[in-house]
């Protein structure tokens, strides 16, 4: 009888030691989901539009208006136009706004990398950096904009709706807004200003 006892816990306890070693790893501990949240938008790296990697670290200390554009969009005109005004008069001051095309919405970006640059450089006169083609929602989202949507979720889920969807980040690399595509980029300036004034 104290043979089948000792088989039987030998075996509850190979049971239960399997089973916490299937959910330790299926789900995350504390400490690996705190390392996770405590990943800051500078420890990522894009690519330009001419395919050169580029280190956000370079931001650091800057205020970043990160941005979905596309081309062909009912949206593009002003807000080509009043992210330019932002632009040039905040540069100085500390503001980089940065500029995602993705062709995920009604295929509004479908250029090659050329014929973005023509419209955003030529016609629109932008002169803010321009990044490689992202998607922004699925399973092939680009990881920066995983991060920016875990980080400021909207308000029917967090996937990003439309073009334009814009994210601001504060000086010390902290998302702390997210704006529908509708709001205009000058309506954001008094947020931008403040943000520039924070020490």
């Amino acid at each position: 009888m104290r043979q089948l006892l000792t088989a039987w816990n030998l075996c509850a306890l190979v049971f239960l030691s399997l089973a916490f070693f299937l959910y330790s790893h299926s789900h995350p501990s504390p400490s690996s989901m705190a390392q996770e949240s405590s990943k800051s938008i500078y420890d990522f790296t894009v690519k330009d539009i001419n395919g050169n990697d580029v280190s956000l670290n370079q931001y650091t200390g800057k205020v970043l208006l990160i941005v979905n554009v596309a081309s062909q969009c009912g949206l593009t005109q002003t807000n080509y136009k009043e992210l330019n005004v932002l632009y040039k008069k905040y540069k100085d001051q500390g503001l980089e706004i940065l500029a995602f095309p993705c062709n995920q919405f009604a295929g509004q970006e479908p250029g090659n990398k050329e014929e973005i640059r023509e419209v955003v450089c030529t016609k629109f006169k932008a002169e803010f950096p321009i990044f490689d083609k992202v998607e922004v929602n699925g399973k092939n989202a680009a990881p920066l904009y995983k991060y920016l949507k875990d980080q400021k979720g909207g308000i029917f889920g967090d996937g990003i709706k439309w073009n334009f969807t814009k994210f601001l980040v504060s000086k010390d690399g902290k998302v702390v807004e997210r704006y529908a595509p509708t709001t205009s980029p000058l309506k954001i300036e008094k947020d931008i200003q403040n943000l520039l004034q924070a020490s």
